[in-house]
């Protein structure tokens, strides 16, 4: 049965129960390859298939999902019972045109199985090539999916997507020090070059050849794309709608306010074509889009499904549960690599570890380097071990002396350049 088929057969059978109805009826095949350890562990193809429904009878909120199109009768009973005790709502599913977004690439679905394999394989031997005493792992994997998602409201619309990844790791053991570094990349189209993204793997390694002290105080320190996470989880709990309803947001109250240096700006956009968090609609029905949540360091917006837009009185935003879909931080006028070489002293941050403990609504960070160099006189001069960032993420932000003007896709959602914050705290075990 098509999906479009199995949906309106889930709206006849709730219709006529409920104020509001909306279900998303999908199916994704993925083929991952993956090798560990430096040798192929496993090939696999998998397919999955969900039936999801929401209802809202007198004004609450009931959801269920189910895996087989046979339990139909059950996923609009559950639906309809867990009203009795869902939240309350004040809307109706909507029924708005989808935007101009490409999702589809029919040459990964073209991909045989063999080319991933031999991906693998050739980000794996470049490594080791570079140095046979590194331990890799490599994966590959492709997917494709279809959607359709209807609801009372008359929205009736179905969608397809691909997705498409390469990633290389490695583990470097030598005098009793570990170091894990690697590189990958993921989007919607089958064009990933493997032996570029074999070639960001080794440079990490190649910088960290040497392991270098650092001293503890306050220096500049920049943060790559990968690294940016450090600065950019607070800012998604910041402005998270509902945390800003709620009051818990430091953000909440500050619309039009400086919050960051004019140097920053940072758009979220669920239509960027072929990228990962990109769609037409939401899981509420509310079409994706662009929205300007930093404006040369002015706040603008906040990010908004469609139940907290409601009770705050705002237009959603087609962001579900209030998350980011892409974020992308605009260019700056600086040179990526002027930035570092205008660098006296400071460190360079590409992974952390710890992020997220503690309390991070509030913006306080303190973090171990995973993987960070540093810099003296404009040069990397070799890895950091045993070495904290801690700080403020909104102080830092009105701190940032340099953004480059070239941005890059990380592995997950996340367009931005090199940004240089100036005066964070680096506490060093051997720089004390």
């Amino acid at each position: 049965m098509k999906l479009r088929d199995i949906a309106h057969m889930v709206l006849e059978k709730v219709s006529s129960k409920v104020q509001s109805a909306q279900v998303v009826a999908s199916w994704e095949e993925s083929t991952p390859v993956s090798f560990e350890a430096d040798k192929l562990k496993a090939i696999k193809t998998s397919r999955t298939v969900s039936i999801g429904l929401k209802v809202i009878v007198e004004g609450r909120l009931g959801e269920s999902h189910v895996t087989d199109p046979e339990d139909v009768d059950a996923l609009v009973e559950k639906a309809l019972e867990a009203t009795k005790f869902g939240r309350e709502v004040n809307y109706t599913f909507p029924k708005e045109e989808p935007p101009d977004v490409k999702l589809y690439d029919g040459a990964v679905v073209e991909v045989p199985t063999e080319r991933l394999v031999e991906s693998c394989r050739e980000m794996l031997e470049l490594v080791k090539d570079y140095n046979p005493d590194i331990t890799v792992y490599a994966y590959a994997s492709k997917g494709v999916g279809e959607s359709h998602v209807a609801n009372t409201s008359g929205l009736d619309f179905g969608d397809e997507g691909t997705g498409y990844y390469l990633g290389v790791h490695g583990e470097l053991v030598r005098e009793g020090d570990i170091l894990m570094a690697g590189y990958g990349r993921g989007w919607r189209r089958a064009e990933i070059d493997p032996s570029e993204v074999a070639g960001r793997a080794i440079e990490k390694f190649r910088m960290a050849e040497r392991v270098v002290e650092v001293r503890s105080g306050r220096m500049p320190v920049l943060f790559t794309p990968e690294g940016l996470e450090v600065l950019l989880l607070s800012l998604k709990l910041g402005l998270n709608g509902k945390n800003v309803l709620l009051g818990s947001s430091p953000l909440s109250g500050k619309l039009g306010e400086r919050i960051a240096d004019p140097r920053f700006s940072l758009t979220d956009s669920g239509v960027e074509d072929y990228r990962p968090s990109s769609g037409h609609y939401d899981a509420d029905g509310v079409p994706k889009g662009r929205t300007v949540l930093v404006e040369e360091g002015v706040l603008r917006n906040f990010l908004y499904d469609l139940d907290t837009a409601t009770k705050a009185g705002r237009r959603p935003t087609g962001n579900t549960a209030c998350s980011p879909n892409n974020w992308l931080i605009s260019a700056g006028n600086t040179p990526n690599d002027e930035i570092l070489r205008d660098l006296r002293e400071g460190v360079v941050v590409y992974d952390v570890l710890g992020l997220g403990q503690g309390n991070p609504i509030s913006g306080e960070f303190s973090v171990n380097l995973a993987l960070g160099y540093k810099v003296e006189d404009g040069e990397v001069v070799g890895r950091v071990k045993n070495t904290m960032l801690a700080g403020n993420v909104y102080e830092a932000l009105m701190r940032i002396s340099a953004v480059g003007s070239s941005p890059e896709w990380t592995t997950g959602s996340l367009c931005a350049p090199p940004v240089l914050v100036d005066g964070l705290y680096v506490v060093s075990k051997e720089g004390t």
